[in-house]
């Protein structure tokens, strides 16, 4: 147990607050183009497919970063990094917000995700270092509720201020405030309680040493328990970024016809489920001192929503509301996996165990993203809205669906294999 003083109780606090308004940053950048979709494919003149690949390119970047992220925060410490990651993230923003055309959108897009890819990795290793092991998910799943507000501000709030004050100048003062952040890190974080460990043995300084990062990271994948978490956040995160991320809006909108704000308030709904449901699962899980069920029956229950929009035909507005907020509540079974993969690794490493299991997600969102857009324009036929933006039937977005909802399926399934640790690390040293 974590013996700290008054002064670093408070400390660990600050810290924590200035990372999570970082967090919610990101979480912002991640689903903001669900929010002004009809905007960029108004504004860059794209097809389904290309505007797939812009919100993917987050995704792209987001994914290749999360073990090199894993690496640093272990060793270098999560301070240096956030500094870092934020200033690059405000240039992304900039260049996106003033970007002329596609390409330099691109680019935009990828800076942003470059940037913000750091920020949850080194969330939870100062959630690993200075809080109890025992409430871990419970704080990991308050940060999120709080951090998810960025989600919900990508919906209805970025929506309206899309159509009154432009798109672009939101992302231009994104770019500011993702300045003032980094240095507010670099200013009030620090990577571990000073000057000494619990146990009263002097604090050891982040350092870079190329053998043991790589022999540490390869005892993580080479742990058979890691992969069953890696795989349920393969499949449930990435079906939520992919369809929360980027498609629920065109979907309401050109499937089930319903106003552009009135899917955004969908939108909100389901950000806001999702961030309470952060809390709830794990609160759940620590409060039973299980992980394992906890995970099976939500994931289970987020699959079956997937087969209602499949199979369920036309719903009333106050149906579709609810199923969206319990698709937000259930789809965040997928936090847990950090704490299932976590557990199951030396606690030195908390940061690389959890940024292979978070690359799962990620790297299912950048393939569900695009992949989805390439099906729909295959059956599109033809039609336009009055905008000029392609106009798309049910049954053009059913196969996109229906990836989506076996990604989620594969996720539950998964949830099947992992391995129950009580809330506790349970891993042991090989002899």
């Amino acid at each position: 147990m974590l013996n700290l003083n008054a002064q670093q109780r408070r400390r660990r606090f600050m810290a924590l607050a200035i990372i999570v308004a970082a967090y919610m940053l990101s979480f912002f950048q991640r689903f903001a183009p669900v929010g002004i979709a009809q905007d960029l494919m108004a504004a860059f003149n794209t097809t389904a497919s290309s505007l797939g690949v812009l919100a993917a390119t987050y995704f792209y970047v987001y994914t290749l970063m999360q073990v090199p992220t894993g690496i640093l925060v272990d060793t270098l410490g999560p301070r240096r990094i956030l500094l870092l990651g934020s200033v690059v993230g405000g240039i992304g923003s900039l260049i996106f917000g003033m970007a002329p055309s596609l390409e330099l959108a691109l680019v935009g897009r990828t800076l942003i995700g470059l940037g913000v890819s750091v920020t949850f990795i080194a969330m939870l290793k100062i959630i690993a270092v200075w809080f109890d092991e025992r409430h871990f998910a419970s704080v990991v799943g308050v940060s999120m509720l709080v951090g998810n507000l960025g989600s919900v501000l990508a919906g209805a709030p970025l929506s309206w201020l899309a159509q009154t004050a432009g798109w672009r100048g939101v992302f231009i003062g994104i770019a500011g405030l993702s300045l003032v952040l980094g240095v507010a890190c670099w200013l009030l974080v620090r990577d571990r309680p000073e000057p000494a460990t619990p146990d009263g043995n002097a604090q050891i300084k982040p350092h870079f040493d190329r053998t043991v990062v790589i022999g540490s990271l390869l005892s993580v994948i080479r742990n058979r328990d890691t992969w069953p978490a890696a795989c349920v956040n393969f499949g449930l995160a990435g079906s939520f970024f992919a369809f929360a991320g980027l498609w629920a809006t065109p979907f309401l909108t050109q499937v089930h016809g319903l106003t552009r704000n009135v899917a955004a308030n969908h939108l909100s709904l389901y950000f806001a489920g999702f961030a309470l449901g952060c809390v709830l699962i794990g609160t759940l899980s620590d409060r039973i001192g299980k992980r394992k069920p906890v995970l099976i029956v939500t994931s289970h229950l987020f699959v079956l929503i997937w087969l209602v929009w499949l199979f369920g035909g036309t719903l009333s507005l106050s149906v579709s509301y609810a199923l969206f907020a319990l698709m937000g509540l259930t789809s965040a079974s997928f936090t847990l996996t950090w704490a299932c993969a976590k557990e199951v690794n030396p606690p030195l490493l908390s940061g690389m165990s959890t940024s292979v299991t978070n690359m799962g997600g990620f790297l299912a969102g950048a393939l569900l993203q695009p992949l989805v857009g390439r099906v729909i324009d295959w059956h599109w036929q033809g039609g336009l809205t009055s905008t000029g933006a392609r106009l798309y039937t049910p049954e053009d977005f059913h196969v996109g669906l229906l990836l989506m909802a076996c990604f989620a399926s594969l996720g539950a399934l998964s949830s099947w294999w992992i391995r129950e640790t009580g809330c506790r690390n349970i891993w042991k040293a090989p002899v």
